[in-house]
């Protein structure tokens, strides 16, 4: 598996402010999105879309039944050929539960035997950013590999995020 770093991780919460003083107030996290019962948030020197999601359990949030603790962490890949293999791969062991074009990001989601989700992601390249994350553009679409390798290709890389300058184009408009 060609598992390049670990991109980002998503948690349930039991309280979302009590949690966002915490990552915010004490780890430094910057608050990008911020939504009823959920946030996305970002370390100081990140590129990232997004460095840690947190969702609150309960009446509010995604999961009322599930507890506080991991919701899934996600792994990125180099390119989109990379990401359409481990499509493959994940399939072929019955692992493969869903797929999402987030904008930034190109995923496939799974579940290992125990149940624990995770996500494989592609990053778009920084020069695509803005393109990708028009305003008024739904977070989450349905994934057509095949398009996204039509555009950009099986073996562009994508990210690493080095223009920092991009997210701050992004939340001011």
């Amino acid at each position: 598996m060609s598992i390049k770093r670990l991109n980002h991780a998503v948690l349930y919460v039991s309280d979302l402010q009590r949690s966002l003083d915490f990552y915010v107030g004490t780890l430094g996290f910057r608050v990008l999105s911020q939504f009823p019962g959920a946030a996305f948030l970002q370390a100081a020197d990140s590129a990232n879309d997004h460095d840690l999601g947190l969702f609150q359990v309960g009446d509010t949030g995604p999961r009322p039944a599930r507890g506080v603790g991991l919701y899934h962490l996600a792994w990125e890949v180099d390119t989109l050929g990379a990401l359409t293999e481990m499509g493959r791969r994940l399939g072929e062991a019955g692992a493969l539960t869903g797929a999402g074009d987030h904008g930034s990001t190109k995923a496939l989601y799974g579940a290992d035997p125990d149940g624990i989700e995770f996500e494989v992601c592609w990053m778009v390249p920084d020069a695509s950013i803005l393109d990708e994350l028009e305003p008024g553009t739904p977070p989450t679409r349905p994934l057509d590999l095949n398009a996204e390798i039509a555009k950009y290709g099986a073996d562009t890389p994508g990210g690493p995020r080095e223009d920092f300058g991009v997210w701050e184009q992004i939340r001011a408009r």
